[in-house]
């Protein structure tokens, strides 16, 4: 078997190429369609291997193309981590990869069509465009509380009407003395910038919901908006791929580490692999859910047994039931059941009522 393996970079990449029984030929090429095109018809591999990164989509499907497998390496396992090495370059990933995958070792993560990681990537967008407007907000405040000003709490700063008198703040011409109201005008024409931007995305995006109807199916779910659904559904892909429930936790970092030596077994802290964004929407769910006394108010009071200190242990709890939830329903192509009205559905059968 003929295996290409390359180490994706920015401007150049390093390849790795050799055939069973012969040793390896390194190479470099430009990272763009035309040279990766050339390469692969060049050399005609059975197999290329290349390490999950910002390239790797174009290449995967450039090589799909061709006809060639693709192995798509998952830098988050644990063979892959280089610990208590004296050299580690492009020649020797690449090596390694390549080693790996005559192996049958490498650790794989399978790739999404080229649709789904645009749509994961508006997503991740809107959630950077929201980040930067809160930071824009701070700003704002910054700005007036130095001038001892002091704007309404929480989202009675952003209304219409504050934002009006925000900016005739920012709009008056400003004496020598008053160079604050410049950064003020600057920061407002930001905030105002980015509102129109994370407006145009939202729309977008919700369009996209309204036809998916996986994403339609998971809004039936109490608390869930369309946010959390098209996340759920663009990160978890195909559900029929995780076996269990716990390798879907496991795939949005909701598990606990693990520490086992002999007698020892501990648990630590979650281990926060996978979607970010994932993970955060499924925590302020479940806190919106938990204060709203939905059926995850109980697992919560049932996890915390009292005690604030668990309070952290508990939402994360349950976020990883939500999600496993969510994933069941994707997994059966079935609608939400609440789980309070299946127990008290059970309670009266077995009564007899």
């Amino acid at each position: 078997m003929k295996i290409l393996a390359l180490d994706l970079g920015k401007f150049k990449s390093v390849s790795c190429f050799a055939i069973d029984g012969q040793p390896p030929v390194y190479g470099r090429v430009a990272t763009d369609i035309q040279s990766i095109h050339d390469l692969l018809v060049k050399l005609e591999p059975d197999r290329l291997v290349v390490e999950i990164g910002p390239s790797a989509g174009w290449v995967h499907d450039l090589a799909a193309a061709l006809g060639v497998q693709v192995q798509v390496v998952n830098p988050n396992d644990e063979r892959w981590h280089w610990k208590r090495v004296k050299e580690k370059s492009d020649r020797k990933d690449a090596l390694k990869m390549f080693q790996l995958s005559r192996m049958g070792e490498l650790p794989l993560m399978p790739m999404p069509d080229a649709n789904t990681r645009q749509w994961r990537s508006l997503i991740r967008y809107r959630s950077n465009l929201v980040d930067r407007r809160t930071m824009v907000k701070n700003c704002i405040r910054a700005i007036f509380q130095m001038q001892g000003i002091l704007l309404p709490k929480a989202d009675k700063a952003w209304t219409i009407a504050g934002l009006e008198q925000i900016g005739r703040q920012a709009n008056e011409k400003p004496p020598a003395d008053q160079l604050w109201r410049l950064q003020l005008h600057s920061e407002l024409a930001c905030l105002q910038s980015l509102e129109k931007q994370i407006d145009q995305i939202t729309a977008q995006l919700d369009a996209l919901g309204k036809t998916n109807p996986q994403v339609q199916r998971l809004q039936t779910a109490p608390c869930m908006g369309p946010r959390l659904s098209e996340t759920v559904v663009a990160a978890l892909g195909d559900a029929r791929r995780f076996k269990n429930a716990r390798q879907v936790g496991c795939y949005a970092g909701l598990t606990p580490r693990r520490w086992q030596s002999g007698t020892s077994d501990r648990q630590g802290h979650i281990s926060c692999a996978g979607n970010r964004l994932l993970r955060k929407l499924l925590v302020e769910i479940a806190w919106i859910s938990v204060r709203r006394k939905t059926w995850m108010t109980t697992v919560y009071e049932n996890i915390r047994r009292g005690s604030d200190k668990r309070r952290k242990i508990a939402i994360v709890a349950v976020a990883r039931r939500l999600l496993v939830k969510l994933w069941a329903m994707l997994r059966d192509g079935s609608e939400w059941k609440d789980p309070g009205a299946t127990t008290a559905m059970t309670v009266a059968t077995a009564t007899g009522d």
